[in-house]
């Protein structure tokens, strides 16, 4: 079948200028697609579901790669990206699903007969991931009006030291801003596009955590798993969930995420936990080692408390790796229109990230210009002001009369204030702080919270 379909491109008009047809590369890449990435033809390919969704994944990073400027694309790269991409939704034209339709006989008898259309949850979200994907290249577009920031190059003797970054993103350009800072019109513009980018990642993360959701669990992953939450957190995380009060802003302070590994441990342990929950639930009344020990209402509470840790971890760090969940859903899925809608949301998710992140150097390095301008003012306005040796000599006698008074006096005020904020202070310390009381009176889902609304797939 390859050495077939590779005669039938090979026979293609490749044009004057020796470069494959779109036609060509389109079948080669189809060819790929249909023996799952295993072009010796071995059978030893991956699923369908699997090879389209690291088709889109590797072109993406093809095409974009890492984005260290905030600059418009390469019209080439830009004509690839969309001729590429359409090539591999297209797959999801002839996904479709039966539905019920009524129609008219010849003599005018009305009768009901199943039509396909497209499956309904790509017929809602692969047009609005298009449009996400045209506002984010729009913004990167819309750059090419900015004259004021500008990228040093690396052999520019002038600027070396100022490309120094303080995170770990060493190898990524410092933008640089005019001595007196960005004008109104660009701050309004940087903030515009912050807040569209902002947008269009909330989106992308509301569908593609939809998807996520509806994707099948598989075995191999379950049955790794403990039989209880305990032994799968620890003790401590397990006492923090489970104790009365739970407030998941202090304990995720008191987890020190100071590292993307750190910050998907925890996500591996916490969508570990909420698996298990949710299996004794199914259980409850089942004669299994997954039915045991706490009571439905108490694992109820404890996997409102671990979706709220969740939601609360994928929007303080939008940019960390996928958990160990995700990634045996993602290889073990058979749904190819799951597949598509999975990684083109990931794609785009992961694009708007990096692009708010370089506005965000923008904004920092216009900031950054600002504070060098009021740090000059203060340190001119020091300059200016009368010195000590000219402040006494204008002194008189009558200035210096009933010091020892005021002194007495201020040393009292500081006395009685001093006693007023240790007792405060110690009010403080014997009140015991407000804790936060997770309830379950009203059920609402990880995936209605995170967007502020439900993702546009609600299928069911």
């Amino acid at each position: 079948m390859v050495q077939a379909i590779k005669a039938d491109a090979g026979s293609q008009n490749t044009g004057n200028n020796g470069k494959r047809s779109d036609q060509e590369m389109m079948k080669e890449r189809f060819a790929k697609l249909l023996l799952g990435e295993d072009m010796s033809g071995g059978g030893k390919g991956v699923s369908s579901a699997l090879a389209l969704s690291n088709a889109i994944t590797n072109t993406a990073a093809s095409v974009f790669g890492e984005i260290k400027r905030l600059e418009p694309m390469a019209p080439e790269r830009r004509a690839r990206w969309r001729k590429e991409i359409d090539w591999l939704l297209s797959v999801t034209d002839h996904i479709v699903e039966l539905v019920p339709s009524k129609q008219t006989a010849k003599d005018g008898t009305p009768m009901e007969i199943m039509v396909t259309r497209k499956r309904s949850d790509l017929q809602m979200n692969i047009p609005a991931l298009r449009k996400l994907d045209g506002m984010l290249i729009d913004c990167l577009d819309s750059s090419k009006d900015q004259n004021e920031f500008y990228y040093p190059s690396k052999d520019d003797g002038a600027q070396k030291g100022k490309n120094s970054r303080k995170d770990d993103k060493w190898w990524i350009p410092t933008p640089q801003v005019p001595p007196n800072g960005l004008s109104e019109s660009s701050r309004k513009w940087l903030q515009a596009q912050k807040d569209a980018v902002n947008q269009v990642l909330k989106a992308a993360m509301a569908i593609n955590a939809q998807v996520l959701a509806e994707m099948e669990i598989p075995e191999s992953y379950i049955e790794s798993l403990p039989k209880n939450g305990r032994a799968t957190l620890g003790d401590s995380i397990y006492k923090s969930i489970t104790d009365e009060y739970f407030d998941p802003d202090y304990f995720l302070s008191s987890m020190g995420l100071s590292s993307e590994h750190k910050i998907v441990e925890l996500k591996n342990k916490i969508e570990a936990s909420v698996v298990i929950w949710k299996r004794k639930m199914i259980y409850k009344n089942e004669k299994s080692s997954w039915s045991k020990a706490v009571s439905m209402e108490k694992r109820e509470i404890f996997e409102d408390r671990a979706e709220t840790i969740l939601l609360i971890i994928k929007h303080r760090y939008p940019g960390v790796p996928q958990s160990s969940l995700d990634i045996s859903k993602i290889q073990y899925n058979k749904d190819v229109g799951h597949a598509v809608l999975e990684s083109y949301s990931r794609i785009i998710e992961s694009l708007a990230y990096t692009v708010l992140s370089r506005i965000e150097d923008v904004i920092q390095a216009d900031a950054a210009t600002q504070g060098t301008r009021a740090s000059k003012k203060k340190s001119y306005s020091l300059k200016e002001a009368p010195n000590a040796k000219d402040a006494n000599a204008s002194m008189t006698l009558w200035d210096f009369m009933d010091w020892e008074k005021l002194d007495k006096g201020e040393a009292n005020a500081k006395k009685g204030a001093k006693d007023r904020s240790a007792k405060d202070r110690d009010a403080k310390l014997l009140s015991k702080p407000p804790s936060l009381v997770i309830t379950t009176s009203k059920k609402t889902s990880y995936l209605e919270n995170l967007a502020g609304s439900k993702s546009p797939t609600a299928r069911h």
